[in-house]
């Protein structure tokens, strides 16, 4: 097999994800890109994979109504993020869920704004979401009669909120988001426009994962208050300020919750260094179990079909993505989709090791490794890959050019790096504000590490990163130039300053929680700004940005590159014009991944 195919059969392998159970119909849809954007698919009863309904762009999100016998369906243009909404009515005589001829209707329809589903009313009559059409900085909530298209503004907020659901036909649960991490949640009375606080009105902490139970008085909700990692805790509405704590797990968080219909049964996951357990809890009795013939990997979408079996995501370095069912009577584990493989190369993917360095003000700092012990100590060539966030984490998960990166023969390292969630809240914010750079130096120290204890040669060192990990990587190649034989840097930032003047006015109050203030820190971002520090870049820079990114503006490449190239500096620049944050495309995919692998071959060998 050439390296050309053998790349092409790394990158076009596909997955499935985000599966969600169909109210009434013990049926289900999940997410792939197996058209090469994501789109809606289901099972037939003879396991195929079967499109529900087909999309001209990719879709967002999907919320079911009560009754199961329609949807209402979010999806962008080219990457934009600005998410519009559609109806789509399935087919009743259809076992595998199908979409009506009629396919999308339009539901509600704006370009230039963003909308986020909020959902369906128990009669399932109404649908509540939030857009900034008032004003690009604020998020008000709508209720659309979805029969009639009657719209109506139910709340009003001078900032980013989402509504999450319904409680009865009276009340939403809303989320107003405080700072980058943090959010209150509010019961808000759609009529009079009342709202109770959930938990404590004085201390800021996470809210994430609410579910209802007792028919609306009562339910469950994941927070981090008063603690460092996230616990599941049961909370009323006549004593809403109060959490009782059910379950909580040591030094880690546990991510996301699902309740059975008839409200006797949690699932839950945790999040344990970057490998999750899938558990169940009786918020009755506290009686708990873990499931132990769940593979290694990540685990996320937990949704229950009826009262005892229950669906969810898997994915891990080996298996790129499935769905997954588990029934907890007779506690059987069976993999619904085998979309997640690969007969040419998956033989040939590999699982990495999880490892602690020391950084420079002895924090231990965890990453994963894909090492390579057939070759020398002392010769090998190693690629860093930092994730984005800044509040991300590399998880047990596929990547396919750091899979396929390993079968060249290179070593690679996915560092969770201060800043990084999953470590508690201490950690997440030990990056904020004036200690960004603290971060990067933790970079500068895992070299040390894969040359003293993995045997890398030091001058054959890569870095790339997406996003945020683009700002390290662009700060890595500026502030520890000598480190690095070359970078890649994926809509990544090159001054934080300037991403702030830029981005979305709504986005922007958010991301200053954790940067730092345009009014407070100017001076600061001038001082570590790459775009300010280019002349000390040695190692050559491939760049990627979407055009229609609204989270990082393709500007932010643009100045950088144009200051690289007045000094003859080795840069390239492409720009995927039908692309925005996320490289979605299949093509786009392709052509971004074999320039990675075709650059780093050039540079580090």
């Amino acid at each position: 097999m050439s390296t050309d195919t053998m790349l092409m059969d790394y990158l076009t392998v596909h997955s499935a994800y985000h599966p969600i159970a169909i109210p009434g119909r013990n049926r289900w849809t999940y997410f792939s890109k197996m058209t090469g954007i994501p789109q809606l698919w289901t099972l037939d009863d003879s396991g195929t994979s079967r499109l529900v309904v087909e999309a001209e762009d990719r879709i967002l999100s999907v919320k079911y109504s009560p009754l199961g016998d329609r949807a209402v369906v979010g999806m962008d243009h080219h990457g934009n993020e600005k998410q519009q909404l559609y109806i789509m009515h399935l087919l009743n005589e259809s076992t595998p869920p199908k979409a009506s001829s009629d396919s999308l209707v339009p539901l509600v329809q704006s370009l230039e704004h963003f909308h986020h589903i909020g959902g369906w009313s128990p009669d399932g009559r109404l649908l509540s979401y939030s857009s900034n059409r008032r004003d690009p900085a604020f998020f008000d909530i709508d209720v659309i009669e979805v029969d009639s298209g009657e719209v109506r503004t139910i709340f009003q907020y001078d900032g980013n909120c989402v509504p999450l659901g319904w409680v009865d036909q009276e009340h939403l649960l809303v989320r107003i988001q405080e700072t980058n991490l943090d959010s209150g949640i509010y019961l808000l009375d759609i009529q009079s426009g009342i709202r109770i606080r959930l938990g404590s009105n004085s201390n800021l902490a996470r809210y994430e994962s609410i579910l209802t139970a007792d028919q609306g008085r009562a339910g469950y909700v994941l927070t981090d208050a008063g603690e460092e990692t996230l616990y599941i805790a049961r909370f009323t509405w006549e004593q809403p300020e109060q959490l009782h704590k059910l379950l909580g797990i040591s030094g880690w968080d546990i991510e996301e919750i699902a309740l059975t219909p008839d409200q006797t049964m949690l699932a839950f996951s945790v999040n344990e260094d970057g490998i999750s357990k899938l558990g169940l809890l009786r918020p009755d009795t506290g009686e708990r179990e873990m499931i132990e013939v769940l593979p290694e990997g990540v685990v996320d979408s937990l949704s229950w079909l009826n009262d005892y079996e229950l669906i969810f995501a898997l994915r891990s370095p080996v298996m790129p993505g499935d769905i997954w069912r588990y029934n907890r009577l007779n506690k059987e584990l069976v993999r619904l989709t085998r979309i997640g493989h690969s007969d040419t190369v998956g033989s040939l993917w590999r699982q990495p090791k999880l490892y602690r360095y020391d950084s420079f003000d002895d924090l231990s700092v965890p990453y994963f490794l894909y090492d390579q012990q057939s070759v020398p100590s002392g010769e090998k060539a190693a690629v860093i890959y930092v994730h984005g966030g800044p509040e991300g984490q590399t998880k047990a998960e596929y990547h396919p050019v750091m899979q396929y990166l390993v079968q060249q023969g290179f070593v690679v390292a996915a560092p969770n790096v201060r800043g990084s969630s999953g470590y508690g809240r201490t950690y997440i914010q030990l990056d904020d504000a004036r200690k960004r750079m603290d971060s990067v130096q933790d970079l500068a120290w895992l070299v040390k590490a894969l040359i003293r204890d993995h045997g890398v040669h030091p001058q054959k060192i890569g870095i790339m990163g997406r996003s945020y990990g683009g700002f390290m990587v662009l700060a890595a190649i500026t502030h520890y130039p000598k480190l690095w034989a070359a970078g890649v840097d994926i809509v990544g930032i090159s001054n934080l300053k300037t991403l702030l003047q830029n981005t979305g006015a709504w986005r922007r109050r958010l991301r200053e929680c954790e940067y730092g203030s345009l009014a407070e820190h100017s001076d600061f971002f001038d001082d570590i700004a790459p775009l300010h520090h280019t002349a000390n870049i040695t190692a050559p820079l491939l760049v990627f940005h979407g055009r229609n990114d609204t989270r990082v503006p393709v500007s932010e490449a643009e100045q950088l590159v144009h200051d690289m190239k007045e000094r003859n500096q080795q840069v390239e620049l492409i720009v995927f014009e039908d692309e925005g944050h996320q490289t979605e495309r299949l093509e786009n995919h392709i052509t971004m991944h074999r320039k990675t692998v075709e650059f780093f071959n050039d540079h580090l060998r």
